[in-house]
């Protein structure tokens, strides 16, 4: 059974249209894209997965893109940005905010040899992608950030992400994330949080003057590398920190990979969720 179409609902609503699970029926994909209505109506796309599975999705929710004001690329991976050119056909309007270096190259370390993950480069020029760097205001109680210090451990994954040379291990300075500030709300949107959520987190107290209230983020503890002991450790030091923001409630997703997800929920209980393709969240 597909789900039911949105319905207008008080509060902002986070609907899930491309994720790599579904308990909906929804189609699914290694990818993100997040629709957000905010308690003032206002309409934002975060991430377009890998391509129009997104959009369809959408349709069979009931969600109309072109209503949707302003969209964000988290970086530079095709899993996030491959739907960029089917969003700038599908919306006329919408102003696309992409790091300025998420254009450049990208790769994953596949068997022994570089795959290429990074974005279609001849977009930057549509006329229609701004591409920002720092903080940066986009709008009324939302900024973009991806000035974040490596204080706690980034995600053991990264070890197999390169670029913008092949030769070079990605430092992820094209990840940029969202808050949205509204009410009694701090709400953080994080990609893959390849810079470390727990610092990705103090960066975006530091950017909006107070912790986040929500998480919604995919926190790239797939593909570790890591034995099966120190990928336990790993997510149980993980846990740790994150119940110092102790009013703060995570939604998870996409990288965070569901067998780490259960380690993280055995640790975390309600603190932490899950949001599956075609899911919707109101807050």
């Amino acid at each position: 059974m597909l789900a039911e179409p949105a319905q207008t609902i008080e509060g902002m609503t986070i609907t899930s249209l491309s994720e790599n699970t579904s308990r909906t029926g929804l189609p699914a994909e290694h990818g993100l894209s997040l629709h957000i209505r905010t308690d003032d109506g206002r309409q934002i796309l975060f991430d377009m997965g890998q391509g129009r599975l997104f959009a369809e999705n959408a349709e069979r929710l009931g969600v109309g893109l072109s209503k949707v004001e302003l969209a964000v690329v988290s970086h530079g991976h095709y899993d996030h940005g491959g739907g960029l050119a089917h969003f700038l056909r599908v919306n006329n309007t919408a102003t696309v905010y992409v790091n300025r270096h998420a254009f450049e190259p990208h790769y994953s370390l596949r068997g022994q040899s570089l795959a290429y993950i990074g974005l279609a480069p001849k977009l930057e020029k549509s006329g229609r992608v701004v591409c920002c760097e720092g903080t940066t205001r986009i709008g009324t109680g939302m900024l973009l950030f991806n000035d974040v210090r490596r204080d706690s451990p980034a995600p053991p994954g990264n070890r197999w992400l390169f670029g913008p040379a092949r030769n070079v291990h990605d430092d992820f300075r094209h990840e940029q994330s969202l808050l949205i500030i509204e009410g009694e709300k701090t709400v953080l949107f994080a990609g893959c949080a390849h810079s470390g959520i727990e610092n990705i987190i103090a960066a975006a107290t530091q950017a909006a003057g107070q912790p986040p209230t929500h998480v919604f983020a995919g926190m790239h503890l797939i593909k570790s590398g890591l034995t099966e002991a120190e990928e336990a450790e790993h997510i149980r030091a993980l846990a740790g920190r994150l119940t110092a923001h102790e009013s703060c409630r995570y939604v998870t997703m996409h990288c965070t990979g569901l067998p780490q997800y259960a380690r993280l929920k055995a640790l975390l209980g309600d603190a932490i969720s899950y949001l599956s393709c075609g899911d919707q969240m109101v807050i």
